[in-house]
């Protein structure tokens, strides 16, 4: 029973971050119809998971906190174009496509990491990155932006 333990234990704390955790859309279209059915608003997080050190900060710092993750459920949308440079990290042909497009809509510049929270029919209401700062002020950072547009 002992060497079984440890198992129960780890499955547990896995199947407890999972449930609590991001609900990351890669469809932007389909990101919008979410949105619209919610009356939410949608972030968009375009990122370089694997190779941009301020976008690792972002998801340990930020993403990875219990308080944010409840947040960011319950008030947004959330749809991550990632552009990771790694070829183990490599995306599909199809989502590398999406995420071009994406930022060729939205991030001309390939700046990364850059949030921006956008309303139903697509418009940005506010834009920012990577911030020194707490998990609590990310989110009333993220709701002013939420807030122009209602």
């Amino acid at each position: 029973m002992n060497k079984i333990a440890p198992f129960i234990l780890v499955f547990t704390l896995l199947l407890s971050t999972t449930v609590i955790a991001q609900d990351w859309k890669y469809d932007f279209e389909e990101a919008k119809v979410l949105a619209k059915e919610k009356n939410q608003n949608i972030v968009l997080l375009f990122t370089g998971s694997d190779w941009c050190p301020p976008c690792i900060k972002l998801e340990r710092k930020i993403f990875s906190n219990t308080d944010f993750k409840k947040f960011a459920d319950e008030k947004f949308v959330w749809v991550k174009a990632d552009f990771p440079k790694r070829k183990k990290n490599r995306l599909s042909e199809e989502q590398q496509k999406k995420n071009f497009s994406l930022a060729n809509r939205y991030n001309k510049k390939m700046v990364f990491p850059v949030i921006l929270v956008i309303d139903q029919e697509g418009q940005v209401l506010g834009a920012t990155g990577y911030r020194k700062m707490s998990a609590n002020r990310y989110m009333e950072l993220l709701t002013t932006f939420d807030s122009f547009g209602r």
